[in-house]
């Protein structure tokens, strides 16, 4: 499987960038999850890699083979790239094993090489003994891995997966997942896997790259993008996170001294003298008597999970509504004292005047805008 690699990539679409300057790697046998709001350039970014777009700027390799670059645009049928739709596309007058089948043919094998490839990926997707039904007799999880099993039985250079699971229920996608873990497994190819749920990328990438409007913000295995983030999108992006601006005041060797308010804190990460953000999750924050760094009042509680999830406006900076969870239902209006018992520095990202307007004065629709989070 091979190690592939984009080299500034741009796509535009008449006045709309698509994507802009996008560069990533991932070596062989990767799980890369793209992962973005809607409109971000993901699925754009997938068929550029299929080869179902040109370029516009911008080098595609695998391994060292140039596939799209200047003069140069491997058609799709020539990359050996396997790719899983939406949608499924299944012919739903073929069984399951002539489903499987039409892309062999094509590639030209024999009947005894056909079987045998059928047989090999019916047994890695988990489908022995249903390859005589038609799509319409197959659950929908099913048919997804009929899709699956077709791709695999070409033995491609790459699995593309766009957005597979967005027409299964809940129940089912967490059974895709699983079975997307055990296939990338035991087959040991490379994966590039396009959704905009968090969750779903979180569960089963080996690694992550975020984007937003078109620019990729971040590529880093899913423990360093929730721990680490590299911009604040990011940071609030991947697990529901929260930042607060914060005054950097000394920062090296991994450790950054900031003011949070009238509070000197010494937290991990690195970031330029000036503005910043503390990015923070809910279970960052721990509940005090007094004396916490972070001074809040209750807006509401939502029940769950056995705790109440309790959303927190800061009173005294004007910082985004911070969650946390607690084991007593309060009334709204409690004012509650943090204390932050983890956390992130970054940079402000040259956003220093946008950072600069929230530091005095909060906002007056601030309160109306936050109280609706769930």
């Amino acid at each position: 499987m091979p190690h592939l690699c984009l080299n500034a990539i741009s796509k535009h679409f008449d006045k709309f960038t698509a994507l802009d300057s996008v560069s990533l790697a991932i070596p062989d046998g990767a799980f890369l999850a793209l992962l973005g709001p809607s409109g971000c350039g993901k699925t754009t970014l997938l068929r550029l890699i299929a080869g179902l777009e040109h370029p516009d700027q911008g080098e595609i390799r695998f391994d060292d083979q140039l596939v799209a670059g200047d003069a140069v645009f491997v058609p799709p049928e020539k990359r050996r790239v396997g790719m899983v739709f939406q949608s499924y596309a299944l012919w739903p007058t073929m069984t399951v094993r002539k489903n499987i089948e039409f892309g062999l043919k094509v590639a030209g094998l024999t009947v005894q090489e056909r079987n045998q490839r059928i047989d090999e990926v019916l047994d890695v997707v988990g489908l022995r003994g249903l390859d005589g039904r038609r799509p319409h007799e197959l659950s929908g999880g099913q048919r997804q891995r009929v899709a699956l099993a077709r791709s695999l039985a070409t033995r491609p250079q790459l699995i593309l997966l766009d957005e597979p699971l967005a027409n299964l229920d809940a129940h089912l996608r967490e059974a895709m997942l699983a079975e997307f873990r055990r296939i990338h497994s035991l087959t040991g190819a490379t994966f590039v896997f396009v959704t905009h749920d968090q969750d779903e990328a979180m569960a089963v990438a080996t690694h992550v790259a975020v984007l937003d409007r078109g620019r990729l913000q971040q590529l880093g295995t899913p423990e360093e993008l929730y721990r680490q983030p590299s911009s604040s999108m990011v940071a609030r992006f991947i697990g529901r996170g929260r930042t607060l601006p914060v005054q950097v005041v000394e920062s090296g060797a991994g450790r950054t001294k900031v003011m949070l308010g009238q509070q000197l804190l010494d937290m991990p990460g690195e970031a330029p003298t000036g503005y910043g953000w503390l990015c923070c999750h809910a279970s960052d924050f721990k509940r005090v008597p007094e004396g916490g760094h972070l001074k809040v009042e209750l807006l509401g509680q939502v029940f769950q999970n056995g705790v109440f999830l309790s959303h927190c406006l800061p009173t005294e900076i004007d910082g985004d509504v911070v969650s946390l969870p607690l084991e007593e239902r309060l009334a709204p209006g409690t004012s509650i004292e943090l204390v932050l018992t983890g956390g992130w520095v970054i940079g402000d990202g040259g956003t220093g005047q946008t950072w600069a307007g929230r530091v005095t004065g909060r906002s007056s629709t601030c309160r109306s805008a936050v109280i609706s989070v769930s």
